[in-house]
C-alpha cells in the first residue's frame, strides 16, 4: 500500500527483510543529537529560573527524540517512494535500497509520532497548558511534511527554517516553559545556538547531495544557494551558535564553559571551507552532531551554576 499523495517509484524495487541493524542505521542515530541537545539547554534555562522539574524534562526528551526518529523514517519513506534516494552518497536509506518495504518505513514513522503524541499528552496534563496541543501538532506535522506530501517543504528550500524553528526556538523554549512555566531570554538566546547548530546539520546534508537533488528536482536552500555560499552559511552558523550562547554570560557567566567546544568546531569548518564533497561530507554531520551535543550540554551546565 503506497501514500496516495506520492508517486511510486518508476523502476522495479526488490524488498528483502531489513536486518534490525538497517533499522538502526536508517533511524539515522548521528542526527539524534539534535533532539537530545535542546532538552539540555531548556532544562539548563529553566534550572537558572526556578529549578529543574525532571519529569517534564524526561517526557520533552522521549518527544524530542521520537520526534526526530520519525522524520528521519519518513524522509527515508517519501524520498524512497519519489526515487530521489536512487542514487545516493549518503546514510543508508531503507525504501531507496530496496531493504524494506515503503509502507513498513512508513508506519514505523507514524509509530514515532504516536510516542511522541503521548509523550507530550502526558507534558500537557502536568503543565496544564492545553494550547500545546496546538504545538505538538504542528510539530508532528512539520515532521511530516519536510518530504512528504504533494509539496514537501524541503523540496523548496525552507527546511533550515523549520529545523531552526522547531529543533531550536520551539523545543528549547518549550522544554524551559514545561518546567519553569515561563520564557526569558536566556532561553530565547539558548534556542538560537541549539537551532543553529541544528541547522548547520542540515546544510551539510544538504551540501552534500547538491548533485544528485538538482537532479532529482529537490530544490533545498544549498541547491539554490549554490556551493560557495552553502559552505559560508555553514560557517556562519556554527559562529553564531557560539555568539548566540556567548550573549548569556553577561547573567550567567559560567555560560562560558561552552567555549572550549569550539576545538570540536575546528575539524568540519576546515572540511567544508576546504572544498570537500561527496562521501568526504559524511563526517561532517557527525563532527557538527558531536559539535552540538557538547556545546550545548556544557551551556546548559553553565546555566544551571
Amino acid at each position: 500500500m503506497s501514500d496516495p499523495e506520492l508517486p511510486l517509484p518508476s523502476h522495479p524495487v526488490t524488498h528483502r527483510r531489513a536486518t534490525f541493524a538497517q533499522w538502526v542505521s536508517a533511524a539515522r542515530p548521528r542526527t539524534l543529537p539534535a533532539a537530545i541537545t535542546p532538552v539540555l539547554v531548556g532544562t539548563g534555562a529553566a534550572a537558572a529560573i526556578d529549578g529543574v522539574a525532571w519529569v517534564p524534562a524526561v517526557l520533552a526528551l522521549v518527544v524530542s527524540l521520537a520526534l526526530q526518529i520519525g522524520v528521519n523514517y519518513a524522509n527515508d519513506y517519501s524520498d524512497g517512494i519519489r526515487g530521489t534516494d536512487d542514487d545516493r552518497v549518503g546514510p543508508f536509506r531503507l525504501v531507496g535500497s530496496g531493504a524494506a518495504e515503503p509502507r513498513h518505513v512508513r508506519d514505523a514513522a507514524f509509530a514515532c509520532f504516536a510516542v511522541a503524541g503521548l509523550a507530550g499528552l502526558a507534558v500537557v496534563a502536568i503543565s496544564g497548558s492545553w494550547w500545546l496541543l496546538l504545538v505538538g501538532a504542528a510539530s508532528v506535522a512539520a515532521a511530516w511534511y519536510y518530504t512528504g506530501g504533494k509539496r514537501p517543504y524541503g523540496y523548496s528550500g525552507l527546511g533550515e527554517v523549520f529545523v531552526f524553528v522547531f529543533f531550536g526556538l520551539v523545543a528549547v523554549t518549550g522544554t524551559t516553559y514545561v518546567q519553569a512555566g515561563r520564557i526569558d531570554g536566556t532561553a530565547v538566546a539558548g534556542a538560537f545556538c541549539v537551532g543553529f547548530l541544528a541547522c548547520a546539520i542540515l546544510v551539510a546534508n544538504n551540501l552534500r547531495d547538491v548533485p544528485t537533488d538538482t537532479q532529482a528536482g529537490k530544490r533545498t536552500l544549498a541547491v539554490r544557494l549554490g556551493d560557495p555560499r552553502t559552505r559560508t552559511l555553514y560557517a556562519a552558523l556554527v559562529v553564531g551558535a557560539f555568539v548566540a550562547a556567548l550573549a548569556t554570560a553577561p547573567w550567567h557567566p559560567w555560560a562560558l564553559l561552552v567555549l572550549p567546544a569550539g576545538v570540536l568546531a575546528q575539524r568540519p569548518l576546515r572540511t567544508v571551507l576546504g572544498g570537500a564533497t561527496g562521501r568526504d561530507l559524511i563526517g561532517v554531520l557527525k563532527d557538527t552532531g558531536q559539535l552540538e551535543l557538547l556545546a550545548g550540554a556544557l551551556l546548559a551546565l553553565g546555566l544551571a551554576l
